[in-house]
């Protein structure tokens, strides 16, 4: 098993197995997972939960906490140390009829089981015509701000993306940590399930009812799905922040920031990396006419690099200023004591909003 020294435990409404919270609540970011698992679970009896430490410890961070005792060991249990093995066994499930969410523990530890997700788990309904279908959940705790050593904060989306035949979802806020989380489950399709380390813990009050409300008895999806939506976090005029999982409350913060001296700019929010929402994102830019684009990842053939890419190309006439980009440089993940250098910040958004050429030649 692999720790990070002085993982912070989660402050939320202690529950029995078996309790559930319901009503107006405020809970972390881990615990609004725990709880789309945990209905899924008891709404459709095919969705399995499996990885390394999910049953027995809960989780490194405490995401699975409690499921075994809910469900019992044949639904929510431990599998030695190989990704390669816990993804090929719910390829099996998931072809066999099974609902399987796996948890990889930490970004790089999934890259053992990376053959498996490309060449089998992105490819199989297109090889058999769309006559087996894999809804297969793989979650992945990703990128830094933990303190963490490499391979535990690696931001590996662009692998994912880059793969055709898996759906890509990264949520920001508790309330969508539940919604898309439940939506990935219900999904006919295999999904890459990125959860920013950094936001576990983070706390909102949400309504659990009204959130379980878009969801049928049987754990489909009753409500329309955040698959391929991306939400608006922020109204704005003069700019736009374009950002992803740990990089939407930076954003956030460096609107607030920006707005204190006199600048009004939107932030977006992607959600949903794979499929992507052109029309939210081509719509915003459109308004304001300038766009900066933010994520922790390297910047070099990126998330980042395709949303540039993906903006200039259905907005240049809109364009007041090239789009730009605020990434994390293009090294190896640093030690804990750099990160701070590396993760991007407010002070770099800021200064990248600068350069967005606001004076007339």
């Amino acid at each position: 098993m692999t720790t990070i020294a002085q993982t912070p435990q989660p402050a939320t409404p202690a529950a029995q197995p078996g309790e559930r919270l319901s009503g107006v609540q405020t809970i972390t970011f881990a615990k609004a997972l725990t709880l789309a698992m945990a209905d899924a679970m008891a709404a459709d009896p095919a969705v399995v939960v499996f990885g390394e430490d999910v049953g027995t410890l809960g989780g490194v961070f405490r995401v699975t906490d409690g499921l075994t005792q809910q469900f019992g060991e044949e639904r929510c249990f431990d599998t030695p140390l190989a990704e390669s093995g816990i993804i090929g066994m719910a390829t099996g499930m998931a072809i066999n009829g099974m609902r399987p969410v796996v948890e990889m523990q930490f970004d790089a530890f999934a890259y053992p089981a990376f053959e498996q997700i490309t060449s089998h788990v992105a490819k199989l309904g297109n090889r058999t015509r769309g006559q087996v279908r894999l809804p297969l959940v793989i979650r992945i705790p990703y990128a830094g701000g933990i303190g963490g050593v490499e391979h535990h904060c690696d931001s590996s989306e662009a692998y994912y993306v880059h793969t055709p035949g898996l759906t890509v979802l990264t949520p920001s806020t508790v309330a969508d940590a539940y919604v898309m989380l439940r939506d990935a489950i219900a999904s006919a399709d295999p999904v890459v399930f990125l959860e920013p380390k950094k936001l576990y813990f983070s706390k909102d009050t949400v309504d659990l009812d009204a959130l379980r409300a878009g969801y049928s008895e049987g754990g489909g999806a009753a409500a329309p799905s955040t698959i391929g939506h991306a939400a608006i976090a922020r109204h704005g005029t003069d700019a736009t922040l374009i950002a992803y999982g740990p990089s939407v409350a930076v954003a956030l913060a460096a609107a607030e920031t920006a707005a204190q001296e006199g600048r009004s700019l939107q932030v977006i929010d992607v959600r949903s990396l794979v499929p992507f929402d052109d029309e939210t994102i081509t719509a915003a830019v459109k308004s304001t006419g300038r766009a900066i684009v933010i994520a922790e990842a390297p910047g070099f053939a990126s998330m980042a690099s395709e949303i540039v890419a993906r903006i200039q190309e259905r907005c240049f006439h809109a364009l007041a200023a090239p789009v730009l980009r605020v990434t994390g440089f293009d090294i190896p993940y640093p030690a804990p004591k750099l990160e701070k250098y590396y993760l991007p910040g407010v002070d770099r958004i800021l200064d990248a909003v600068d350069n967005l050429q606001w004076e007339t030649p």
